[in-house]
């Protein structure tokens, strides 16, 4: 496909064959080739909020006006399974909704996450991995 993205960044953000995820935040704004490239990696569709079980990871649209960042990545947290993933997606600098990348790490530091990936995925999206600490301790 012209224009998808990479497999290679999918797969860097943590993508794998048989994972379910979550999607949530879905708008008309979103990249359906990103998305496409997702279910073909994942193997699956990408489920909606009303899926009713744990999943490996969770696919999290965000701008700027969507409300309390720190709230959804928390919410998010609640549908993971261990050593589940959020993969947050906010329009890159300039376009409409940014996120500040400064607000992103203070949200993803009170919900408990560290960033171990940012990707520039699409010319309007760009992608960070959220994950949990490995260490055993929990606040």
């Amino acid at each position: 496909m012209v224009g998808s993205p990479p497999t290679s960044a999918v797969t860097k953000l943590g993508f794998a064959a048989g994972q379910v995820i979550l999607e949530l935040g879905y708008d008309d704004d979103v990249d359906d080739d990103l998305r496409m490239q997702i279910e073909e990696t994942v193997e699956g569709d990408l489920e909606d909020e009303d899926y009713g079980d744990v999943v490996d990871g969770v696919l999290l649209w965000w701008r700027e006006e969507d409300g309390d960042l720190t709230d959804a990545l928390v919410d998010a947290l609640t549908t993971l399974e261990d050593q589940g993933f959020i993969v947050l997606l906010t329009p890159k600098v300039g376009r409409p909704g940014e996120v500040d990348p400064s607000d992103v790490a203070e949200a993803a530091g009170t919900a408990g996450l560290n960033a171990s990936a940012s990707v520039n995925l699409t010319p309007q999206w760009s992608g960070t991995r959220l994950v949990a600490p490995k260490t055993g301790a929990r606040r």
